[in-house]
């Protein structure tokens, strides 16, 4: 894939995801009570969006994460904060200049979007802002947000395009098979 077809992929993705992923986390941060237990019922202090249906239970509420997934690091945010940049720098420069695979480009935009997301939260508000609650069958779901949907919806993508890629194999051809 070209330079230029490259950038064009990765701010087409980029720029509407990231401004969805800023403008919803505003939103939630300053619309919405932080997500307390306190508030025993559905939805939690939020927005219920689904109530019950076949036992799903899905709400909109205001929590924050100084850490990783389910909170994990939350001691080491710097060192986190350090990570995702450079995950974002070497993933960046791997779509536009080292990628030659056209499938990986999207998948790629997708968890680079989700870490710009989630970088900026934390020179926005010092913490990620989550906000997505789900409980499905007695099974309360870490509370997330679009950022992290972004980036697991690229790790699936890419899981799925390495799980199902045709590889083609050829044999060495100085190898005398006739022996055998």
């Amino acid at each position: 894939m070209s330079f230029d077809k490259a950038c064009k992929t990765l701010f087409s993705f980029l720029i509407p995801l990231l401004i969805l992923d800023i403008v919803v986390k505003y939103w939630v941060a300053t619309s919405l009570p932080t997500f307390s237990w306190m508030h025993s019922y559905f939805p939690y202090g939020g927005i219920g969006l689904i109530n019950g249906y076949h036992g799903i239970y899905f709400s909109m509420v205001h929590t924050t994460n100084k850490g990783a997934a389910w909170g994990i690091l939350a001691d080491y945010q710097d060192y986190l904060l350090m990570g995702r940049m450079v995950l974002i720098g070497c993933l960046t420069i791997f779509i536009l200049f080292i990628n030659k695979n056209r499938s990986l480009v999207v998948p790629f935009c997708l968890i680079i979007t989700g870490a710009i997301g989630n970088v900026l939260d934390y020179f926005l508000y010092g913490h990620v802002i989550d906000m997505w609650n789900i409980q499905a069958w007695g099974y309360n779901f870490p509370i997330f947000n679009m950022a992290d949907v972004y980036v697991t919806i690229g790790i699936v993508w890419l899981f799925f395009l390495f799980m199902f890629e045709k590889k083609k194999i050829k044999p060495p051809k100085d190898i005398d098979y006739s022996s055998y």
